[in-house]
């Protein structure tokens, strides 16, 4: 029996990330592969992925727009990405239902989430519940960490108590983040949908 579930935000307690860039993608012009090279010219630039020093906590959006736009022909319109991605991010009532029924069974719940300093208002409005459902929230932006780093689950981990791996379950969208979880001993269940997920985590915390 495994008794502590750790999830992501983005993906699992959410409808999927992509909606919202793919509407910038078609009110912009500017396409997602456009915005992918464009970020890594600016990785060459400054030396890391411009995603990823932003989810550390250690630019500013507007940092990390200004590292992005000068890679863009339309330029970068960085508030008006946040706007359709919040627009189009709705909760998954199905996994935050199996969340709060897995409390009420007793299960220790932590939520671990790669996310952007300036968004943390915008994005804790869309569940309000985050604080009933979870114990524990880490957020890569205020630790200076994020996934798939083994140090981010390492701090999870400390701050629930000093929890042993092998007592949680991990549960994800992105199948790298889920591998290092297993890496480190955790269960771990990429998410797909709540239909396929919610088996999957009943059965890890089962043990089986």
């Amino acid at each position: 029996m495994r008794s502590v579930l750790i999830s992501d935000f983005g993906g699992v307690l959410t409808t999927p990330l992509q909606e919202g860039f793919l509407a910038y993608q078609d009110e912009s012009g500017v396409s997602l592969e456009e915005l992918g090279k464009a970020m890594g010219l600016a990785a060459e630039e400054h030396g890391d992925h411009p995603l990823f020093v932003l989810e550390r906590g250690e630019i500013s959006e507007a940092e990390f727009r200004d590292r992005i736009e000068p890679h863009l022909e339309n330029g970068f319109d960085l508030a008006r990405l946040r706007a359709l991605y919040f627009e189009r991010l709705d909760p998954n009532r199905d996994m935050i239902g199996f969340i709060r029924d897995l409390r009420g069974r007793g299960v220790r719940a932590a939520l671990l989430t790669n996310n952007v300093r300036e968004w943390e208002p915008l994005w804790r409005a869309k569940l309000p519940e985050i604080d009933e459902l979870f114990e524990l929230v880490v957020d890569s932006a205020f630790v200076g960490l994020r996934k798939p780093d083994p140090a981010i689950y390492a701090l999870t981990l400390e701050r629930l108590g000093g929890v042993p791996p092998e007592e949680c379950v991990f549960v994800d969208d992105l199948d790298v983040n889920c591998e290092t979880a297993r890496t480190l001993g955790m269960a771990a269940v990429r998410f797909v949908d709540a239909g396929q997920a919610i088996p999957e985590i009943e059965s890890a915390l089962a043990g089986e």
